[in-house]
């Protein structure tokens, strides 16, 4: 008996070990299998919304973080441009978690870009406006519309387009 409650209490603290290190080190950047794997810390210092959001580019060499309100409590990494009200971001239209989030709850979140956190809303842009912000984010990656990620994705003109302002 005493073998069997040392074996439950190891493989417990080997889960918890496992949870915990998951939360840590996730998510990864990439955008194809394990690098799609969302973490649960978005961390960062809640800062005020800037007057003009463009004062944040270039992006740096790195994404920014994302956290949608509610549950699951993922962080996913997103390319982004940055305008005067707002960010913009973009995804594969691959029924991305977060994008549907997006469409079925509401936007509210939060974006982490370095170490400022900042509470933002998102909407999902449509038409000839999806396509003049899918523009800013491709100059801003240094892509063409006509470009993909990388082999057998979808070009970029085909991406959903969602548009974060300050709440």
């Amino acid at each position: 008996m005493r073998t069997k409650e040392l074996l439950a209490i190891l493989g417990g603290t080997a889960v918890l070990l496992g949870l915990f290190s998951w939360m840590l080190t996730a998510p990864y950047l990439g955008n194809e299998g394990l690098a799609r794997t969302p973490g649960v810390i978005i961390g960062g210092t809640l800062t005020p919304a800037p007057e003009d959001y463009t004062t944040l580019n270039p992006p740096p060499p790195f994404p920014l973080m994302m956290k949608l309100q509610g549950f699951p409590p993922f962080v996913n990494y997103l390319s982004w441009a940055a305008t005067p009200e707002g960010v913009i971001t973009a995804t594969h239209p691959d029924g991305a978690l977060w994008a549907q989030r997006i469409r079925d709850r509401g936007g509210a979140g939060w974006l982490r870009i370095g170490d400022a956190t900042f509470a933002m809303e998102a909407v999902e842009v449509f038409g000839d406006e999806r396509l003049d912000m899918m523009q800013q984010w491709a100059e801003a990656v240094g892509l063409t519309l006509d470009d993909s990620l990388y082999a057998g994705a979808a070009p970029l003109r085909e991406f959903e387009v969602f548009f974060w302002a300050s709440r």
